[in-house]
C-alpha cells in the first residue's frame, strides 16, 4: 500500500443492515462500503483492493474473507461470534472483536424476566386481561408452575452466566453449572456433564455459546433427565438445542415447559413450538434496549478505532489473539 493510499479513510465494509449509531462513527471516522449481504459474489474489484476491516452482525465465512485480500480486521457486533470463522481468519492474520461485558447485566435482566414469564405464565395471564377474559370469565388460572423449591442449573457459567447467578441467588435458589470445566473459586455446585446437571435440577438455563461444540447438546436425552417438573430457558444460542426434540417433550410432558429467546433460524420459529401453550417465546431481544445495543455498537466501532489507530484490537476472541497488526 502506498504512503497516499495509507492517507486515505480506512474503507470499512458493512453487509446488510446495522445499528445506526454505529454507522454514524464509522462514517465519521472511516469510509464506509455497503453490500446487501456477506456474500463473496457481492465483493467488487474496487472492494477487493480497499476494504481493511469489517463491521457485521456475524456471518462472515471463509470464503468472504478469502474475498478480501487487505481485510484486516472483522469487528462483530454482539459478544457471540460463532457465524464468524475466527479459526479461518487467525489463520489469514485477521483480527476478529466481539462486545462482551457491555450487554452482560441486560441479558441477564432479561435471562430472569424469561424465567418468571415461563414459570407463572404471565404471556398467557395479560392476553387473559387483553382479550376481556378477566370480565367474561373471571380470574385467570393459578399457575401450575411456581419459582419456590427450584433448583437451578445453568449451561454456560461465563460472565452471563455469572450475572443470571448473582440474581438467582436473591430469589433464595440453590445453583449448578456445567461447562467444560470448573471455574476456580465459584460456591456453586459444579458438574461434569450436562446430563449430570440436568439429572441434579429441575429448571435448566443454557447460556451457552455456539458452535459445534455445542450443537443440539439440548437433546431428548437431556430433556428427559429434567424431568416432568423441568422448566427450560435458552437466551444463548438456537443452535443449542433440538428443537424437534424440546416440541416433543413439551407436548408429550418430558417437560413443564420452556422460555425461549433464541432459535435455530431465526427469524423462523418452529410451528411446534408456536402452538405449545407451555413456551413463553422471545424474538431474540436478550440484550435488545437502545442503552445497551448503543454501549454494543460503541464497542463495536471503537475496536476498529483502536486498530487502524493504536494497531490493537480492546476485546480480541480467544482465537485471534496472537493476530499482529500488518506492516
Amino acid at each position: 500500500m502506498t504512503k497516499a493510499e495509507e492517507a486515505l479513510p480506512v474503507a470499512i465494509l458493512v453487509p446488510g443492515n446495522f445499528n445506526d449509531h454505529a454507522i454514524g462513527r464509522i462514517d465519521r471516522a472511516f469510509k464506509r462500503v455497503r453490500i446487501e449481504r456477506a456474500d463473496p459474489g457481492l465483493v467488487t474489484d474496487e472492494i477487493r483492493k480497499t476494504v481493511r476491516g469489517i463491521a457485521c452482525f456475524g456471518g462472515i465465512d471463509a470464503a468472504m474473507i478469502d474475498a478480501l485480500p487487505n481485510l484486516e480486521i472483522i469487528a462483530n457486533f454482539g459478544v457471540g461470534y460463532d457465524s464468524v470463522d475466527a479459526n479461518h481468519a487467525a489463520k489469514r492474520g485477521v483480527m476478529v472483536t466481539n462486545t462482551p461485558d457491555v450487554l452482560t447485566e441486560e441479558v441477564a435482566d432479561t435471562t430472569i424476566g424469561l424465567l418468571i414469564n415461563t414459570v407463572r405464565e404471565m404471556y398467557a395471564a395479560e392476553k387473559w386481561l387483553r382479550d376481556g377474559d378477566w370480565v367474561k370469565q373471571g380470574n385467570y388460572r393459578l399457575s401450575r408452575l411456581t419459582l419456590r423449591g427450584r433448583h437451578v442449573g445453568i449451561f454456560g457459567m461465563g460472565r452471563i452466566g455469572l450475572a443470571v447467578a448473582r440474581r438467582l441467588e436473591a430469589f433464595g435458589l440453590p445453583i449448578a453449572y456445567h461447562n467444560r470445566r470448573r471455574v476456580e473459586g465459584l460456591p456453586y455446585e459444579y458438574h461434569a456433564t450436562l446430563k449430570g446437571l440436568a439429572e441434579a435440577v429441575d429448571t435448566l438455563i443454557c447460556i451457552a455459546p455456539g458452535g459445534a461444540a455445542t450443537e443440539k447438546a439440548i437433546n431428548a436425552e437431556i430433556l428427559s433427565a429434567l424431568g416432568s417438573n423441568g422448566v427450560f430457558v435458552n437466551i444463548g444460542r438456537g443452535s443449542t438445542v433440538d428443537e424437534a426434540a424440546l416440541a416433543a417433550a413439551l407436548k408429550n410432558g418430558t417437560i413443564a415447559a420452556a422460555g425461549l429467546d433464541v432459535f435455530a433460524d431465526e427469524p423462523n420459529v418452529p410451528q411446534a413450538l408456536l402452538e405449545a401453550p407451555n413456551t413463553s417465546l422471545l424474538p431474540h431481544v436478550g440484550s435488545a434496549s437502545d442503552h445497551t445495543r448503543r454501549a454494543m455498537a460503541d464497542l463495536c466501532v471503537d475496536n476498529l478505532v483502536a486498530w487502524f489507530g493504536k494497531r490493537r484490537p480492546l476485546t480480541p476472541v480467544p482465537e485471534t489473539v496472537g493476530v499482529k497488526p500488518r506492516a
